[in-house]
């Protein structure tokens, strides 16, 4: 079975939510962390943060391969188009 992996936009959109998520989580604990003047709820909080911002970023959600990228097809390689890597090279120097 083939998935098809995310596009870039797709890769953009999932850091966008996963370090908005981080943010308000690290913010809202450590709002409540001060206010009740206990560090482990800041700690808890952020890590239930972070627990939310993977499950909504690391699967290949379907919002994130809206914009599939377009290949060119594989051109295949015969006797006559294939060039030792050494002769390319020349070729190039003496451009």
């Amino acid at each position: 079975m083939h998935r098809k992996a995310t596009d870039y936009k797709g890769q953009k959109l999932a850091e966008q939510i996963f370090q908005g998520v981080i943010l308000v989580s690290a913010i809202i604990g450590f709002i409540y962390g001060f206010i009740i003047e206990q560090f482990g709820w800041t700690v808890y909080i952020m890590l239930a943060g972070f627990a939310v911002s993977c499950l909504l970023t690391l699967p290949p959600w379907p919002m994130y391969r809206r914009n599939p990228l377009t290949w060119q097809p594989a051109v295949p390689e015969t006797p006559e188009t294939r060039e030792k890597p050494q002769e390319n090279l020349k070729k190039k120097k003496h451009k």
